[in-house]
């Protein structure tokens, strides 16, 4: 703009947008030209303010965009409980897999340990970590992961334990097949039904457990987008109803769209199903 420094701009500022308006220069703009952490100092209503036309579902209490922060935490929700199901199934089913084709005091043993594991107060450990260590993302993931994963073994093991006695299996065994190629190309595929359905439901418990850390201030650090945090400021500002309610519908529907995909792709892999 003809400036002395070289400097990104501020297209909020009035000055740029007058120069914006002028006829040799122009601008590309997405949809919601606010970004999450982007604070209008020009607003005309104090924060927060209700839906209008520079912001279509209002601003919080510092003045960012609601809809950017509602994008923007949709997103890390989503990849937060994405991430959080990938190494709890994991985890899950190597366990799960383990006790259930080996039995014995294999079994006994590990079902113990996941006993007294399960037991642990994992909020307490959560306060505990979040006040000794700094805030991040990261450090959520590995705290969850760590009590997120004894629910599918369960269920991984006792299709093992089932499957294991099957005239197939034991066919395979008497050809001499080697246990871990049994346990990967024979039992583990009839085994995944259970582990299917268990996928968006474990996806909606890392995203209400997410939101709830963050509500409570335990979770992700201060000045990231979330829904948790929007719910925590809507709880303190009642009077903009716009916060939590537009917040509250984001996370209704995404928990319910996740169900319904699950329950979708459960009827697709279901083999009885596919074999009428």
């Amino acid at each position: 703009f003809g400036g002395d420094f070289d400097t990104p701009a501020d297209y909020l500022d009035p000055f740029i947008k007058t120069r914006l308006q002028q006829a040799e220069n122009w601008a590309i703009y997405p949809p919601n030209p606010y970004g999450p952490r982007t604070i209008n100092y020009f607003a005309k209503e104090p924060n927060p303010s209700a839906p209008s036309r520079d912001n279509l579902l209002g601003s919080d209490d510092r003045g960012r965009d609601l809809l950017a922060q509602l994008i923007y935490g949709f997103r890390l929700s989503v990849l937060f409980g994405l991430a959080l199901t990938v190494v709890g199934v994991l985890l899950g089913v190597v366990t799960g897999a383990l006790q259930g084709y080996a039995g014995g005091k294999t079994d006994l043993v590990s079902q113990r340990f996941i006993e007294i594991w399960g037991s642990m107060p994992e909020l307490y450990l959560l306060i505990i970590f979040s006040a000794v260590f700094a805030p991040s993302v990261g450090l959520l993931l590995f705290l969850l992961s760590l009590f997120g994963w004894m629910g599918l073994s369960d269920y991984v093991r006792a299709e093992f334990l089932r499957n294991r006695q099957l005239d197939y299996v034991r066919a395979a065994r008497a050809l001499g097949v080697s246990h871990l190629k049994i346990m990967w190309r024979h039992i583990l595929p009839n085994s995944m039904t259970p582990v299917v359905t268990f996928l968006p439901f474990r996806m909606s418990a890392a995203i209400l457990a997410l939101t709830s850390l963050d509500f409570l201030g335990l979770g992700v650090p201060p000045g990231t987008p979330s829904l948790g945090e929007l719910l925590s400021q809507g709880k303190a500002n009642i009077d903009a109803w716009w916060i939590s309610m537009f917040t509250f519908a984001v996370l209704v529907i995404t928990l319910l769209l996740l169900t319904f995909m699950g329950d979708a792709l459960r009827d697709a892999l279901d083999p009885r199903k596919m074999a009428t």
